[in-house]
């Protein structure tokens, strides 16, 4: 469906041109770098306008990939993140602030945005693109799992930093 109401319109995430990426600290001298290959989700966009009124993003747990497969392996194990328990990590959007083009998504958390621009593919679909990044607290979620390291200082770091890059068609 292409319209939610009369005055706005439905974009679905394109998941071949969209990311959801996170850095956190590994033996507090490095940074390891991952992401969700499996992205979906929608956003609502209000005529005359380009900043959403709605979003809504789903990720699937067992999609990560840090480029280590038993680091991903435990990742998706209870330790952490629980794929079995919890298949999916969602956001909704309850709030959306400012005018653009940076503006805040909140909900479970709260997104520091930005609209990236719109235009036609080459087929003649209407796209549109966001960027967005966030901070959290591992610990916040239930993420405590951790290892002391013989130098001092723990395995994994506390703050995990979110990135997300979207584009997403309308109507599809």
């Amino acid at each position: 469906m292409t319209t939610t109401t009369q005055n706005t319109q439905r974009y679905a995430i394109d998941p071949a041109h969209s990311a959801a990426e996170f850095v956190i600290r590994h033996m507090v001298i490095a940074k390891v770098r991952g992401r969700f290959r499996t992205l979906t989700g929608t956003i609502d966009v209000p005529a005359g306008t380009d900043i959403p009124s709605a979003v809504a993003v789903e990720l699937e747990v067992d999609s990560i990939d840090t480029h280590e497969d038993q680091r991903d392996a435990h990742l998706k194990s209870p330790d952490f993140l629980d794929a079995a328990k919890y298949p999916k990590i969602t956001f909704s959007s309850t709030g959306v602030t400012g005018s653009g083009p940076a503006f805040k998504l909140t909900g479970d958390l709260t997104i520091d945005a930005e609209y990236e621009g719109r235009g036609k593919d080459p087929w003649g679909n209407e796209r549109i693109g966001y960027s967005g990044h966030t901070a959290i607290n591992r610990k916040d979620y239930g993420l405590a799992w951790n290892q002391s390291l013989e130098t001092g200082g723990v395995l994994v770091g506390e703050e995990v930093r979110i990135e997300v890059t979207i584009e997403a068609i309308k109507g599809q």
